[in-house]
């Protein structure tokens, strides 16, 4: 019984931790927003089982269209998931819009999804939060 309550309590921790990442990413891209320009920002996460899609929609200046040129490829860039375990509490540590700190969500999350238009964008990102 004891282990039973030992195993539970160390998955709700490491789904705790999980949830503190989530929550890094989300200060990272509003940030990131907030560098090139954008008055209007939503984000949005959506937890199914062991799952979490995090959304955001945003205008920009078009004078920093070309930060967004790269977002896909740095989000969806090679993952190493033992660099996150290691260096995701550094989400934030540097100047909003830094490509390391895109490169490091990009590490954080498995899969994501950019769309571009004239004057919004919108990023879909999708993270594993249990092994």
């Amino acid at each position: 019984m004891e282990r039973r309550i030992k195993i539970r309590k160390d998955m709700d921790e490491e789904m705790i931790h999980e949830e503190k990442k989530t929550a890094k990413i989300v200060e990272e891209l509003t940030m990131f927003f907030f560098a090139i320009g954008a008055v209007q920002i939503n984000s949005r996460i959506e937890k199914e089982d062991a799952n979490a899609v995090i959304t955001f929609e945003a205008d920009y200046d078009p004078a920093y269209r070309d930060k967004l040129e790269d977002l896909d490829q740095y989000l969806n860039g090679q993952k190493n998931h033992g660099m996150e375990g290691v260096y995701w509490e550094l989400a934030g540590s540097g100047d909003p819009g830094e490509t390391s700190q895109l490169l490091l969500i990009g590490m954080m999350t498995d899969k994501a999804e950019v769309e571009i238009n004239e004057s919004h964008v919108k990023v879909k990102l999708y993270k594993k939060l249990l092994n």
